[in-house]
C-alpha cells in the first residue's frame, strides 16, 4: 500500500539529523583523494623517468598499475563491506592509501614505485564504493540523496580535472614524488575524522562470505580491463598479450554470474539485473564514460598537436568542461525532482551528442568561442547523465546490497573508460591512416610509419625537411582532422543510443522508504505513528518527488 510520509517524519528519517552532511564532507574529502590520485601522475611522468629510469614496460605499469588494481578488487571490496562493515573498510582504505603514498613518494626503483601504485589501486578500491555505500545508509531519503549524490559527483569532476593542474604545480616548484606526498597529510586528519564522524553500517550477515567467487570477479575483471586497454593502446586484438586477458577475464566474469545464481547466499545479488531501471542505469554509466574518455583524449591530442597549444593552455581550455559538469552536479537534484530520471538521463545523452555535433565544426584553426561552447554544453549533458544513472541504480539496490551496487557502478565507470580509449582511439586510428597512404614524394616506409600517430607523423616530417616534409606534414594535420570529425559522428551515434536506451527507466522520480532505512529510532516511531493511524501495514512509504508523481498532468487538483 503506497502512502505519503509526513515531513516531520521525513526529516528525523535520515539518521544523525545534520551529521549526516558533516559524513557527507569526509566521504568528499576521500573521493577527491582517489579522483585526484588517477590523473596527478601523468604530468609527472617526464620527471620520474628522468630519475628513474623505468623501461617502457616498466613505464607503463607505474601508469597502469593503480587503475588496474582499483577497477579489479571494486567488487570484492565493496561487497567485503556489506559483510564486516562498510566503515571499517573505508578506514582500512584510508590507512593502506596514506602507506602506500608515502612508499611511492620515497621510492627509488621503478619496482617498488609500480608496486606503491599497485597498493594505492587496492587502498582505493576500499575507499570508492564504501563512499558510495555509506552515503546510501546515512541518506535514506531519496530526495536529500540525490542532492548528495549531485555533490558527490561534482567533487569527483574537481579531482579529476584538478589532477594534472596539482600534479603540474608540484613537479614544477618540487619533485615528482611530491605529487604523492600531499596524500599523507591528508589522510592523516581524515582517518581519525573518519573513525569519529562515520557511521557503521553492514548489509545481511547470514551465510559466509564467497572468498571464491570474489577472486573470481577480481581475476576477470583485471583481465577484461587489462585486454581493453591494450587495444585501446593500439595493440593487435588477435595478439596473445591481449587476446588472451580479454577472453580470461570474459570466460571468468561468465563463471562468477554463474556461480553467484547458484548460491543461497551470494556476494552480488543477480536479481539486481532483472530490475530494468537498474540495468539501463549501468549500461549508461558506461556509455556516458566511453564517451568522455575517448572524446578528452582526443581534443587533448588535438588542442596541442593540431593547434599546438601548451599543455597549460590545454588545461586551462577543458576548465569549461569541469565547471559546466561542476554545475550539473549540483543542480541535478532539482532537476531530478522535475523532470525526472528517464528525463533527465535522455535529454542529457541528446544535449551531449548535440554537444559532440557542434565540435565537428572544429577545423585547423583556433576557434575558441566554438571550443568554450562546446566544451561547456559536453561537460553539463555528460554530468546530468551520470549524475541520475548513479542515483537510479543506488536507489533501486536494496540497503543491505549497496556496497555491492556502488561495486558495479565503480567497475563499470571503470571498464567505459577503458573501452571509450579503446573504440574512439580505434576508430580514430582507422580514419586517420589512409589520408598518408600515398603522399606525393613521401617514401612508402615513411607513410606507413606516420600513420601510426600524428606526433610520429611531425617526427618524420621534420627528419624528412624540404617539400617532402612539408607536403607530410599537412597532409597528416588534414587526415587527423578528417578522422576526428568521423569519430565525432561516431561517438554522436552512442550516445543517441543513451538516449533510447533511457527510455526504459522510470518517468517519475519516486521516493519510496522501507522502514528498515529509516535507522534512527525517532524516524521508525514516527512511521509506526501514522501507520497505527491509517491502519496500514508499512511496507513501503512513498514520497512524491513532485507533482506529476501523484496526480496526472493538467488535473488542476492539489496534491496531498
Amino acid at each position: 500500500m503506497q502512502r505519503t510520509i509526513t515531513a516531520g517524519a521525513r526529516l528525523r528519517a535520515a539518521d544523525g539529523g545534520a551529521n549526516r552532511w558533516v559524513v557527507l564532507v569526509v566521504l568528499c574529502v576521500s573521493l577527491l583523494l582517489v579522483a585526484l590520485d588517477a590523473t596527478v601522475l601523468h604530468v609527472a611522468v617526464p620527471s620520474l623517468t628522468e630519475d628513474l629510469r623505468p623501461s617502457s614496460t616498466a613505464l607503463l605499469w607505474i601508469v597502469d598499475a593503480y587503475p588496474l588494481i582499483c577497477a579489479s578488487l571494486l567488487i570484492l571490496f565493496g561487497t567485503l563491506g556489506d559483510r564486516v562493515g562498510r566503515r571499517r573498510v573505508l578506514l582500512l582504505g584510508y590507512a593502506l592509501f596514506g602507506v602506500a603514498s608515502a612508499v611511492a613518494a620515497l621510492a627509488t626503483a621503478p619496482g617498488v614505485l609500480i608496486g606503491a601504485r599497485a597498493l594505492l589501486g587496492v587502498g582505493g578500491a576500499m575507499i570508492m564504493p564504501a563512499t558510495l555505500s555509506i552515503l546510501r545508509a546515512v541518506f535514506p531519503d531519496r530526495r536529500e540523496r540525490a542532492t548528495a549524490i549531485g555533490i558527490w559527483t561534482a567533487v569527483a569532476a574537481v579531482g579529476a580535472a584538478t589532477g594534472p593542474v596539482l600534479g603540474g604545480f608540484l613537479v614544477e616548484h618540487y619533485w615528482w614524488g611530491s605529487v604523492f606526498l600531499i596524500n599523507i597529510p591528508l589522510m592523516a586528519l581524515i582517518l581519525p575524522l573518519g573513525r569519529w564522524l562515520l557511521p557503521e553500517s553492514k548489509g545481511r550477515e547470514d551465510g559466509p562470505w564467497d572468498v571464491v567467487g570474489a577472486l573470481m570477479a577480481a581475476a576477470g575483471v583485471l583481465g577484461a580491463v587489462l585486454g581493453v586497454k591494450r587495444i585501446g593502446a593500439g595493440e593487435n586484438l588477435f595478439a596473445p598479450a591481449t587476446c588472451g586477458p580479454l577472453l580470461l577475464g570474459a570466460a571468468l566474469l561468465i563463471l562468477f554470474v554463474r556461480r553467484q545464481k547458484r548460491r543461497t547466499h551470494p556476494l552480488i545479488d543477480m536479481r539486481l539485473f532483472s530490475r530494468a531501471a537498474f540495468t539501463t542505469s549501468v549500461g549508461c554509466i558506461v556509455l556516458a564514460m566511453l564517451a568522455l574518455v575517448g572524446l578528452e583524449l582526443i581534443a587533448v591530442q588535438y588542442l596541442q598537436l593540431v593547434l599546438g597549444l601548451s599543455p597549460l593552455e590545454t588545461g586551462l581550455r577543458l576548465l569549461p568542461l569541469t565547471f559546466a559538469a561542476m554545475a550539473a552536479g549540483a543542480t541535478g537534484s532539482y532537476t531530478l525532482r522535475r523532470i525526472g530520471p528517464r528525463r533527465m538521463v535522455g535529454w542529457g545523452f541528446v544535449l551531449t551528442a548535440a554537444a559532440v555535433l557542434l565540435l565537428v565544426l572544429m577545423g585547423q584553426t583556433d576557434r575558441p568561442a566554438l571550443l568554450t561552447c562546446g566544451f561547456v554544453l559536453l561537460g553539463f549533458g555528460l554530468q546530468t547523465t551520470l549524475f541520475s544513472a548513479y542515483e537510479s541504480m543506488l536507489s533501486e539496490a536494496p540497503p543491505e546490497s549497496a556496497g555491492g551496487a556502488a561495486a558495479i557502478g565503480e567497475t563499470s565507470y571503470q571498464l567505459g573508460a577503458g573501452m571509450g580509449i579503446a573504440l574512439l582511439g580505434s576508430v580514430m586510428n582507422a580514419a586517420y591512416a589512409p589520408g598518408l597512404a600515398s603522399v606525393p614524394e613521401v617514401p612508402a616506409e615513411a607513410s606507413k610509419a606516420a600513420a601510426n600517430s600524428l606526433g610520429e607523423a611531425y617526427q618524420i616530417a621534420d627528419q624528412l625537411g624540404g617539400t617532402a616534409g612539408a607536403a607530410l606534414y599537412h597532409a597528416a594535420r588534414h587526415a587527423f582532422v578528417d578522422g576526428l570529425h568521423i569519430t565525432l559522428f561516431v561517438s554522436a551515434g552512442l550516445l543517441l543510443v543513451g538516449a533510447l536506451m533511457a527510455l526504459r527507466l522510470p518517468r517519475v522520480m519516486e521516493c519510496t522508504v522501507d522502514p528498515e532505512d529509516l535507522v534512527a529510532p525517532v524516524a521508525e516511531e514516527a512511521v509506526q505513528e501514522e501507520t497505527a493511524r491509517e491502519g496500514a501495514v508499512p511496507e513501503k512509504v512513498r514520497v512524491p518527488a513532485s507533482r506529476e508523481a501523484v496526480e496526472p498532468a493538467g488535473s488542476g487538483r492539489p496534491a496531498h
